[in-house]
């Protein structure tokens, strides 16, 4: 048997539901991939599925799966991108990639249990958390009151500060989750205060209020109950744009908020890890190791300490299957207070994860400054030979063009369809790589296309492909713009914005992007209440499921 008819072997072999099953109840290491883009992803899948789209494999791969020998399972819906997938995770280096026996019906035909929505696992744990815990709320009525009374109360906004700029409850301030505990009491220094923590639905000011109440603050707690969601389905007006945010914490603060969450940490039965012994594990060939810094990002750019990516503690929690799609792996967690670390961890212990925090590492070890490189496998630096034109010669050839005589130059923009709406070059077509087919016969006649994206890798991974299937149209050349969309900005070249007279050109439809019901300004009434609804169903979803491990302290 040849090389290629082992490789051909190995990433078609077919793993059951049960078997999967039986790693996560073992608690066994798996990375359950569905390769699918995320709207499909979200009407449906298994609990502890990772959503990992085909169209960026190679670029996400080696980050979020570190370790080359993962047991790794993909599936798909009869779409035919399982077995894609499983070729270039070979390609990759992986060598134990099978696919999911049946893919996603598969999984339902063997009586197993179906998720909706992005991040489901941390969603029922919070639902899970609430009703174990019975944790304090109040309806958006009352806190209204609460705030026209003009009483003693402080808001909180859990969520990302972005999320908080698009809309929030007037008066909040933004303290992201895993800053809570750290920063409370400088923002209630009064015991009698009332606090109440929110965010857009319902998980993060669940999590958020129950750290809290662990925490043991002086001050009464409470959840806006049903967050943004709940405040704007009862009719009252959200504040747009703010820029309130937490401040600095004194000494005496911080150590009462360290101490206060090394307890909580204890109790969950989260590890200690010294620096030496860390890099006993990441040696290890047979476990995986995510490292995590869970502070600001604005800390993390500042200072970090090498190997470490940024994940502020709350949205860590909130999107664990995200930043940590193989279940099993340990993870190690790091700070410099004290405080983020050890709640973030209390809760990840919780959800059943194997988790460190990193002890003793001094000031030195935090060297490294600015974002993480990549870590990008040899096939996308091999791309960079792909035929490349500079923004300088595109330019020149756009502005040649003669609108009598037809496009001369088709340019294929490979960006997240989200921020290729916002911003784009002009004229320019968005089109997906799992899509890519369908896309070509979309997408105007032309003797020329030029390939884009952000940062101009996944157009290069992209070109083999698409000069294939153009070819089947028609003579045409294909090109990759050096540097992609970025270098066309940098340049202060002229492109088209979300405000602008111009439609976006979509040669592929928007399914890398699930819209979620509790985003934006603009979602329909019936969305809100139904994705409330469904929440309110998740304990019974997972008593149903049965693999999940979670334990509420």
């Amino acid at each position: 048997m040849n090389a290629n008819t082992d490789v051909r072997a190995a990433v078609s072999k077919t793993v059951s539901a049960t078997k999967i099953r039986k790693a996560l109840l073992e608690k066994q290491e798996i990375a359950l991939l569905d390769v699918r883009e995320e709207a499909p992803f979200a009407e449906e899948h298994p609990l502890f599925a990772a959503n990992f789209p085909l169209s960026r494999l190679e670029l996400d791969a080696h980050a979020r799966i570190p370790r080359p020998t993962t047991a790794i399972v993909v599936y798909d819906n009869g779409e035919g991108y399982a077995q894609r997938a499983a070729d270039i995770l070979s390609a990759l280096g992986y060598t134990d990639v099978g696919s999911l026996d049946g893919g996603l019906s598969g999984w339902k035909a063997a009586g197993n249990e179906i998720f909706r929505d992005v991040n489901s696992a941390s969603k029922a744990f919070g639902e899970l958390v609430e009703s174990v815990r019975h944790t304090p709320s109040f309806s958006a009525q009352e806190v209204q009151q609460m705030l026209d009374a003009k009483a003693d109360v402080v808001v909180l906004d859990a969520r990302r500060f972005d999320e908080y700029r698009t809309m929030s409850i007037p008066t909040s301030v933004s303290v992201p989750g895993a800053e809570l505990v750290l920063r409370v009491r400088e923002l209630a220094p009064d015991p009698s205060t009332q606090v109440i923590v929110n965010c857009a639905g319902r998980t993060r000011s669940i999590i958020g209020t129950q750290s809290l109440v662990n925490a043991g603050i002086p001050n009464p707690v409470a959840a806006l109950r049903n967050g943004t969601i709940g405040w704007t389905l009862a009719g009252q007006s959200l504040q747009h744009r703010q820029q309130r945010r937490f401040g600095d914490v004194s000494e005496e603060n911080r150590t009462q908020a360290a101490a206060s969450a090394r307890s909580i940490a204890d109790r969950a039965g989260v590890q200690r890890v010294d620096y030496a012994r860390l890099q006993e594990y990441l040696r290890q060939a047979n476990r995986t190791t995510y490292c995590f810094d869970v502070r600001t990002p604005e800390e993390y750019l500042h200072a970090h300490l090498p190997g470490f990516r940024s994940a502020p503690g709350g949205q860590l929690v909130q999107e664990t299957d995200h930043s940590a799609p193989v279940r099993g792996a340990r993870i190690v967690l790091a700070d410099d207070d004290g405080t983020r670390a050890n709640m973030t961890a209390s809760w990840l212990a919780q959800m059943g994860w194997d988790v460190h925090v990193l002890d003793g590492a001094g000031a030195e070890a935090w060297r490294d400054s600015g974002q993480t490189a990549p870590s990008l496998p040899p096939a996308v630096l091999a791309a960079s030979c792909a035929r490349l034109v500079s923004v300088e010669v595109l330019a020149g050839w756009l502005a040649q063009e003669k609108p009598e005589q037809g496009i001369e130059v088709v340019i294929v923009d490979f960006a997240a369809s989200a921020q290729f709406v916002q911003q784009r070059i002009p004229g320019a077509w968005f089109a997906l790589r799992s899509g890519l087919e369908a896309a070509v016969q979309n997408l105007p006649a032309s003797k020329r296309f030029v390939l884009t994206s952000p940062d101009g890798l996944l157009a290069r991974l992209v070109l083999q492909e698409f000069q294939s299937l153009i070819s089947t149209l028609g003579e045409a050349e294909v090109f990759v713009l050096d540097g992609g969309t970025n270098a066309w900005l940098q340049a202060g070249q002229a492109t088209e914005q979300a405000n602008s007279a111009a439609t976006p050109n979509l040669a592929s439809p928007r399914t890398d992007r699930y819209r979620r019901p509790y985003e934006g300004t603009d979602n329909p009434v019936a969305a809100m209440q139904a994705y409330l609804d469904w929440e309110y169903g998740l304990v019974e979803q997972l008593a149903r499921d049965g693999t999940h491990g979670f334990f509420v302290i």
